[in-house]
């Protein structure tokens, strides 16, 4: 076990880790769903934040990142799930849930 002393202080996180931290954090909070027993219904609203994370990571990458690959990436990220967002949220809606 490592122990920090007082005159040893830990390193701070860069903006970006903050950010990363911030998204993973919501995303596990907001994937905490109560189960329905419904496979559909369950996958569908477990998803949804698990793809908001991902969105939110993008845009992470996208504030401060520098790799174009990447950047591009990030942008396709963001289309392509904000578009199975709206899919699964439509999804639930007709079927009242």
């Amino acid at each position: 076990m490592l122990f920090r002393s007082a005159a040893t202080p830990a390193t701070a996180d860069s903006p970006a880790t903050k950010d990363y931290k911030a998204a993973n954090d919501k995303m596990h909070k907001e994937m905490n769903i109560s189960f329905s027993g419904d496979a559909d219904v369950d996958f569908a609203r477990g998803m949804i934040p698990h793809h908001q994370g991902a969105v939110d990571m993008a845009k992470v990458v996208l504030a401060h990142g520098k790799d174009p690959e990447l950047r591009k990436l990030a942008e396709s990220v963001i289309t392509e799930q904000e578009k199975e967002i709206a899919f699964l949220r439509d999804w639930l809606k007709k079927r009242g849930k």
